[in-house]
């Protein structure tokens, strides 16, 4: 029979494990709205595709000392001719254990933590545009980078200093 090595002591004594810098420990939507004011008229009045802005931010609220909930909020407001055509207004929200110094706290929330919701996000605006009786509205991915330097540039802004660019 071949020798098999045996887990020594020092082999079988575990390291410290590294705790990961952000733990998704759920998600769920926390408000939803969907409205289509004209129906069933404006079903016959799209000739062509509405105009769709849509707006987005994130809100972050600490739950305990290193738990958040990180909020994605989506605004949709479609209109053709002036008409609207449909108003949508999601809150999905994640909760979040941080692992990191406090100076990555905001980004990793700001950033990392809005692009692991957002595919979710994403898939409840298509859903429900869908099963409304329109054509799945599909966004396209959202630059959360940008979002977190706007929102420097707001606070700094607000603080009457301005923000310095790396």
């Amino acid at each position: 029979m071949a020798d098999t090595a045996k887990p020594t002591a020092e082999s079988t004594e575990q390291q410290p494990q590294q705790m990961p810098p952000l733990v998704v420990n759920g998600q769920y939507i926390k408000d939803l709205s969907f409205e289509i004011p004209g129906a069933p008229g404006i079903f016959s009045q799209l000739t062509q595709a509405p105009d769709i802005p849509i707006q987005v931010d994130i809100r972050i609220n600490k739950l305990a000392e290193n738990a958040f909930e990180v909020i994605l909020k989506i605004k949709i407001d479609a209109t053709f001719q002036g008409k609207p055509v449909f108003i949508l207004e999601l809150d999905y929200a994640g909760v979040f254990t941080v692992n990191a110094p406090p100076e990555h706290l905001e980004p990793l929330l700001t950033i990392e933590a809005a692009r692991l919701l957002f595919p979710f996000a994403r898939s409840i605006v298509a859903d429900l545009t869908r099963d409304g009786g329109l054509p799945p509205l599909v966004m396209q991915p959202v630059d959360f980078v940008q979002v977190y330097r706007s929102r420097l540039e707001q606070q700094a802004a607000q603080a009457g200093s301005p923000v310095g660019h790396a």
